[in-house]
């Protein structure tokens, strides 16, 4: 758009500045980030819900894994919550600990959001096993609750809050890389444990770790934004 000049001379509009009008990195972040997991669990669901191909395949599935084993135990056992709280607990408090030493405001932030994200789990996935109502692997015997998995959310905030926690306290990118490997296969481990010893279908672990996706990475750009 072209202006005159106070003599009625044409002069362009100078360009303004502003925010880009490009998608920022943080935005397909997020978008990917909470996109894809929250449309991959309504799609569970709804198929769960339905008993559509999806849930028919699942079950399919689970008979031909379930084979119950000390080591498959073991690895479920990492999803409850007398052991995964008490590990996010310990962080929680470290992290509390160092962030107050160094003198930076709301230095219980960081700690304080974990723990709302724990307290959270049981308040959505008590509802949505009764609104569910699935019923479990044979080997369960009758009754309902079966989705989602509440061991694998429990798992998977507990260890991975206490992660994202730890990482910027972490020195060298190896120890950080190892750190978020771990907490990745023990939270594998724990749906394969839940599954092998046919506490829950498979969908039941996935749909759960969609949800704490969706939870983990509200989270993880809290802590990126406190300390970048």
């Amino acid at each position: 758009m072209r202006h005159t000049d106070p003599d009625g001379r044409p002069r362009t509009t100078p360009p303004v500045r502003g925010r880009p009008t490009t998608p920022s990195g943080r935005s397909v972040a997020l978008l990917l980030l909470g996109g894809a997991p929250a449309l991959l669990f309504a799609l569970i669901t709804w198929q769960v819900l339905a008993r559509g191909p999806l849930a028919r395949l699942d079950e399919r599935l689970s008979d031909s894994l379930v084979h119950r084993g000390a080591p498959t135990q073991f690895l479920a056992d990492l999803g409850n919550i007398t052991v995964a709280v008490p590990v996010l607990a310990l962080v929680l408090l470290f992290v509390a600990w160092r962030t107050r030493a160094t003198g930076r405001d709301h230095w219980w932030r960081p700690s304080a959001a974990a723990a709302l994200l724990m307290a959270l789990v049981p308040l959505w996935v008590v509802p949505l096993k009764e609104l569910v109502a699935r019923s479990g692997p044979p080997i369960m015997g009758p009754g309902t609750g079966f989705y989602p998995s509440g061991h694998t959310a429990t798992a998977a905030v507990a260890y991975g809050a206490a992660v994202l926690l730890l990482l910027p306290w972490l020195r060298g990118v190896l120890v950080r890389r190892a750190v978020v490997v771990l907490a990745v296969v023990v939270n594998i481990g724990v749906g394969f444990g839940l599954v092998r010893q046919g506490y829950h279908w498979p969908l039941d672990v996935v749909a759960s770790w969609c949800v704490c996706a969706l939870l983990l990475s509200s989270l993880w750009f809290g802590v990126r934004r406190r300390h970048g």
